[in-house]
């Protein structure tokens, strides 16, 4: 299961639309290490400036790495977090999670942070089994 979703507000969802502030207290709640990771990475960005700011170090177990790929993976908390944060995030090998700002002047940066190059260049042996 991705999140754990209070009675309440799974009420709200089946009565019909759901507040995105709830949504988003749900994901802060459900998945922490990820959370965690996507504030910490916003701080550093707010702090260094920069074109982007990324966690290049794999989570310290399954439970965490699973968390990530949950909020990754899922449009709905990803598109959620994004709008949050307020930036765009980026995601390779199960762990490299990056934050970019709004600005359009970085777009090339994301564009070849996300391509197939990029990817392929952020390859490891020890990477193999994430």
């Amino acid at each position: 299961m991705s999140l754990d979703v209070s009675p309440a507000l799974l009420d709200q969802a089946e009565r019909g639309e759901v507040e995105e502030k709830d949504f988003v207290d749900c994901v802060r709640v459900s998945l922490p290490y990820a959370w965690g990771m996507i504030s910490a990475l916003v701080a550093q960005l707010k702090v260094d400036g920069g074109e982007f700011a990324d966690n290049q170090t794999p989570p310290p177990d399954e439970q965490a790495r699973g968390q990530l790929l949950r909020a990754l993976a899922s449009d709905a908390i990803r598109g959620a977090l994004e709008r949050h944060f307020g930036v765009r995030l980026a995601f390779q090998n199960c762990h490299r999670v990056a934050v970019f700002p709004l600005d359009a002047s970085v777009d090339d940066r994301l564009a070849r942070f996300t391509s197939l190059r990029g990817q392929l260049l952020n390859q490891s042996p020890t990477l193999r089994d994430c």
